[in-house]
């Protein structure tokens, strides 16, 4: 490929979501097809993901893109970018034969059940979606893939070609499939490729797997955990977190420094507040190195979104993030601090807020609970 396409994602990128969905991306509502009722060479080489490579070739937008398109506008990092520093587009060929980069969502498994999630990606979430009545099944688990055998057996060629796996939920360290994955590429000597996770860190132990061990054969394991805030706030937010739990594990993992490990809160209203804290507090526990923040900028669900804010709420978090910005941060901690800022001052979307109060109050009723003060 001579020019730079505006997304790199439908030249190298295979993504499977719910129901067996494949997807352009994570956050881009574009289908492909169906992994369940199509073959990765038929997806691939399919209308759909052809129409899109012809755009992006010419380097035009697409307006389901706006996820990403709304965090660079405000001077953050949106997963576009991230590929293109990870993936050379100049040696991706005009006719891209197979993918590269994998993210398979096996099912919606997972043991937490985090005020910014929903049924979709977390099974635990069913019993209060039910309630809520915004369950999108009649069953806790959602299996994307339904026979993995055939999955591995049709996409072989290219898993086995893969540069990177990247593994999120559900919970990927709680489904089975993801072990089984890694199971398999060990055993064809397939390991040269890079495993990222988005993780909630709360378990390293699973069924009779040895995680620490099939991580071993990779060459590259990058662990994003998905922490809000600590103690009494970060459980608040992630339902079923235990924070004693992250600090034990952290310790495990730094037994094993060839995996990197970094803080990846989703910055929503209920931590926006919290986010220099908890990297200052991350580093006072030499949980990460100075450089190893890793922002995830909610865009869904709207009611939790920093974008609806009242102005005078905006402003004291200006004031807060100000006061943590200085010379002897890393520029890239500033950086991503001020993509905070400038992303929660893009839009006024504050019409919404009462919504939030609403939801998250409606939330607080079911389980029980109060935000933590």
């Amino acid at each position: 490929m001579k020019e730079k396409p505006h997304c790199l994602m439908p030249f190298i990128h295979y993504h499977v979501s719910n129901n067996g969905l494949a997807k352009a991306c994570c956050v881009a509502n574009i289908t492909y097809g169906n992994a369940n009722t199509q073959s990765l060479n038929d997806i691939w080489n399919g209308k759909e993901i052809n129409q899109l490579r012809t755009k992006f070739a010419k380097n035009e937008r697409d307006g389901r893109c706006f996820v990403c398109h709304k965090i660079e506008d405000s001077g953050g990092k949106s997963i576009r970018l991230e590929t293109f520093e990870k993936f050379d587009y100049r040696t991706i060929a005009e006719d891209p034969k197979l993918p590269v980069y994998f993210d398979i969502r096996f099912s919606n498994v997972c043991n937490f059940r985090c005020r910014t999630c929903w049924h979709g990606a977390s099974s635990k979430w069913f019993n209060d979606a039910k309630i809520l009545n915004t369950n999108i099944g009649e069953k806790a688990i959602i299996k994307n893939i339904n026979d993995l055998d055939e999955f591995l057996s049709s996409s072989g060629e290219a898993l086995l070609g893969a540069e990177e796996f990247y593994f999120a939920g559900g919970e990927p360290l709680v489904t089975e499939e993801h072990y089984k994955l890694l199971e398999w590429l060990v055993q064809h000597n397939a390991t040269k490729a890079r495993l990222r996770y988005n993780t909630n860190f709360s378990k390293l132990a699973f069924k009779d797997y040895d995680l620490i061990d099939l991580w071993s054969h990779f060459k590259e394991v990058e662990l994003l955990a998905s922490i809000d805030a600590s103690s009494s706030l970060g459980e608040y937010i992630r339902k079923d977190m235990n924070w004693q739990d992250i600090l034990e594990n952290r310790k495990v993992i730094a037994a094993h420094p060839s995996i990197k490990f970094k803080i990846a809160p989703t910055v929503s209203i209920l931590n926006v507040f919290q986010i220099p804290e908890l990297y200052e507090e991350c580093l006072r526990l030499k949980m990460i190195q100075p450089q190893d923040l890793y922002i995830n900028m909610l865009e869904r669900p709207s009611y939790y979104n920093i974008q609806i804010l009242p102005k005078e709420i905006k402003l004291k978090v200006i004031d807060k993030y100000l006061t943590h910005m200085d010379v002897n941060k890393p520029k890239q901690i500033n950086k991503a601090f001020q993509s905070i800022i400038d992303y929660m001052m893009a839009e006024d979307r504050s019409d919404l807020y009462q919504s939030f109060l609403d939801k998250n109050g409606a939330l607080d009723q079911l389980r029980g609970e109060a935000y933590p003060v």
